[in-house]
């Protein structure tokens, strides 16, 4: 078997010895890595096995393309893009939060599958940093909003800004808690930003999502990468 000085796609950083291991049906020679033992394909025809699909990917559904544009530019069928977006944001750690910070908190409406199954994301944006820190999708309930609530609570929050909804006097301690005029300036304006920037969020559109494991996978994708 001949030796081919190559890059292996799984060892990351290092240039690793391969040795051809046989053909694939269509005929593309395969090579295996002789420390971590994992093959590759000289050319891959099917393109959602080239390395940098999963990068390309991240990188189309943060400028705002939708499921059938991206599987259309990458080439690759839809069912293989919705499984790598939920692969993608199980592997996405939440971020690493700052104590004693002041945060604004709102929700945003949308719909899951028809415009009459209402869904909520609620969120909290960092005020100096601009940074969403913790989200939440589901019914416009206590429940929810705790969800983000305790992670902030959690962090030692000095302030927590938000709108004049009637749940929060009940979830947030009084000192904390404020709803004065212009406190939710920068999460009003992401508001904007986000449904001008992901269709699925716009108010009136005919693009929406079908799933809410793939809403909440995007979501993370676009906040957190």
């Amino acid at each position: 078997m001949a030796l081919n000085s190559t890059w292996c796609c799984r060892c990351v950083g290092e240039i690793k010895y391969m040795i051809k291991y046989s053909k694939t049906k269509s005929g593309n020679q395969r090579y295996i890595c002789k420390l971590c033992k994992k093959t590759r394909v000289e050319n891959y025809n099917y393109q959602a096995y080239r390395p940098d699909t999963n990068k390309n990917i991240v990188q189309l559904t943060k400028e705002g393309l939708g499921i059938r544009s991206t599987a259309r530019v990458l080439k690759i069928s839809t069912t293989t893009l919705l499984k790598r977006l939920v692969s993608i944001a199980r592997n996405i750690n939440h971020p690493i939060i700052s104590k004693g910070r002041t945060y604004e908190v709102d929700e945003m409406c949308t719909y899951i599958r028809n415009k009459r199954n209402y869904i909520w994301l609620v969120y909290a944006l960092e005020k100096s940093s601009k940074s969403i820190v913790a989200f939440n999708v589901g019914r416009r309930t206590n429940k929810t909003l705790s969800r983000v609530l305790d992670t902030l609570k959690l962090s030692e929050a000095k302030m927590i800004f938000t709108d004049k909804l009637k749940n929060y006097r009940y979830l947030i301690e009084e000192k904390l808690h404020s709803v004065k005029r212009f406190g939710t300036n920068h999460i009003e304006r992401k508001n904007l930003t986000l449904r001008t920037h992901l269709k699925r969020l716009n108010r009136r559109t005919i693009c929406f999502s079908k799933s809410l494991i793939v809403l909440i996978s995007i979501l993370k994708i676009y906040f957190w990468i």
